[in-house]
């Protein structure tokens, strides 16, 4: 039995030594993951001290000085007495012990699921962040800045497509050169995800969104704006080529609009891969694949960016856009094409959701999770309706876009547009609607 018990805490003294060694690391950051440890370890001795010390006054101080020929020669309830006595407090202090380790167990499972969030100072110490950023370049701009300058954090941003950052990190494969994904539709985030190339993090500004659908179950996303796919046509083109304008989808493939459409690249835009999800969820997946071949008759440019279209509609190079509709809100507001109307799709119309995330691997995590708490803030989103981007927000204390509703947008107008099947299929259906666009699949999808 001895032998036994000495096993037994052999087992347990590797078990903590295996399990408490990790979890001490990684309770700060990996730079003074050596000292946190090297300090934690520095009590084993202190613990064995005490060990000795409480042995000697709860255990040794209460046992009957009695020698054996002593208790040879005691009565049987005197003896039976003592060595309850006996027992009592050998087995109290180690009873006492489960109760605080019980204690503390409840403590670690009722703090298990709170956010694991950053300090400011750990992000600062990184110095710098960087940003590939997927919506329009001057909310990109002006968010990177007001970041900068709320934490004194320099920050370096490109802007990209969604299907460019896509295939840059699936190149870079776990040693992204950017720390965090900013803007853009989440059909590529949830293929990048699927990938393991985001990182899982559990935000604390995430309890202001507006429902669960805006983020990633797991922390991996997290929405920051909704957007209403449709179309932006040219009055003045229509009028002179003696045209109604498109009231729904089913209109697009009309032949008199032959030559006159435009529409992102579904190579490189997130924008295009939402209209394929929409047309397989709209009409089924093989009649949507084929309203995809039918409509490219119609199309005469696709461009890199999902933005693309709406910003040749008011000069009259594209005469119908396809894209979501804050682009085209942009383009009449700020640049004064009043030319522009924008088309809700009279049978119902999907949505996006714009994102935020964080690089698996990235070089600077503390201020990339700095920046997912940033872009979930007023501080951020905010910034957007002032700098050309009149997204619906999905954050519960933001400032909604006025302008988006005068213009008849409704955030809740939407068809039940299905994520988990976009995510899990998105890549299939894009190489299913190039296979069955064939040799019509030309240098218009050239992606550079």
């Amino acid at each position: 039995i001895y032998f036994i018990a000495i096993f037994v805490v052999a087992c347990g003294c590797s078990v903590l030594e295996t399990t408490c060694n990790p979890y001490v690391i990684s309770l700060g950051p990996e730079k003074t993951a050596v000292r946190r440890l090297n300090f934690a370890q520095a009590f084993n001795p202190v613990g064995s001290i005490c060990g000795i010390l409480l042995a000697q006054q709860l255990i040794l101080k209460n046992l009957n000085p009695a020698t054996a020929d002593e208790r040879a020669a005691m009565p049987t309830e005197q003896l039976q007495e003592i060595v309850h006595n006996e027992l009592f407090w050998v087995c109290a202090p180690y009873v006492g012990l489960c109760g605080i380790a019980f204690l503390i167990w409840i403590f670690f499972l009722r703090a298990k699921d709170t956010p694991a969030t950053t300090s400011a100072a750990d992000a600062q110490a990184e110095g710098t962040l960087v940003v590939y950023g997927s919506c329009e370049e001057e909310y990109l701009a002006v968010a990177c800045e007001k970041f900068q300058e709320l934490y004194g954090i320099e920050v370096q941003y490109q802007r990209l497509s969604t299907g460019e950052v896509q295939s840059k990190v699936e190149e870079e494969a776990g040693n992204p050169s950017g720390d965090v994904w900013f803007g853009g539709t989440t059909d590529p985030y949830n293929v990048c995800a699927a990938e393991g190339l985001l990182m899982a993090y559990e935000a604390e500004n995430a309890s202001h969104l507006l429902g669960e659908a805006y983020r990633d179950k797991d922390g991996y996303w997290y929405g920051i704006y909704k957007g209403i796919l449709g179309f932006m046509v040219n009055v003045d083109e229509l009028e002179r080529l003696g045209l109604e304008k498109p009231a729904d989808w089913a209109d697009l493939t009309k032949p008199e609009y032959e030559g006159l459409i435009w529409l992102s690249n579904y190579n490189t835009s997130g924008t295009a891969k939402l209209v394929i999800n929409t047309m397989i969820q709209k009409y089924g997946h093989d009649e949507g694949i084929q309203y995809l071949v039918d409509l490219d008759k119609n199309v005469q440019v696709y461009t890199k960016s999902g933005s693309g279209p709406s910003k040749n509609v008011g000069t009259g190079e594209c005469v119908i856009g396809i894209g979501f509709l804050h682009d085209g809100i942009t383009q009449i507001v700020d640049n004064g094409y009043g030319n522009i109307q924008l088309v809700i799709p009279s049978s119902g119309t999907s949505y996006e959701i714009g994102a935020t995330a964080i690089f698996e691997g990235c070089a600077h995590p503390n201020a990339a999770k700095l920046w997912i708490e940033f872009a979930l803030s007023p501080d951020c989103v905010n910034l957007a309706q002032d700098n050309g981007s009149y997204q619906f927000l999905v954050i519960d204390n933001a400032e909604q876009p006025a302008v988006a509703t005068e213009f008849g947008l409704d955030p809740e107008n939407v068809m039940d547009y299905d994520f988990d099947d976009a995510k899990n299929n998105i890549k299939t259906y894009v190489e299913e609607v190039f296979t069955a666009l064939g040799a019509s699949a030309d240098d218009r999808f050239q992606t550079e």
